[in-house]
């Protein structure tokens, strides 16, 4: 049975190279691939971030006790304020 992954150790520089060498076309590609693994990795961290925690929490107490405005709510307040200029 084959193995379902290798790891390979490359030299920071070599990789730097190896992307150099690589055309548009291909380089767009690996941006896209790092972009959606960065902004996994940061939601990830998100995800575990006391703050953010206490925030969603504080955000589901509110919403299960009725204290939450509706955005039509807030578009309708807005509407209604007198603009200051």
């Amino acid at each position: 049975m084959m193995p379902d992954s290798v790891e390979l150790q490359i030299p920071f520089t070599s990789l730097i190279d190896a992307i150099t060498s690589l055309g548009l076309e291909d380089k767009l590609k690996l941006l896209e691939l790092l972009e959606a693994q960065i902004a996994d990795a940061e939601d990830d961290l998100l995800e575990q971030d006391p703050t953010v925690l206490a925030e969603v929490e504080e955000a589901r107490r509110a919403y299960r006790t009725g204290e939450y405005q509706t955005i039509q709510d807030y578009i309708a307040i807005g509407l209604n304020k007198p603009h200051e200029l």
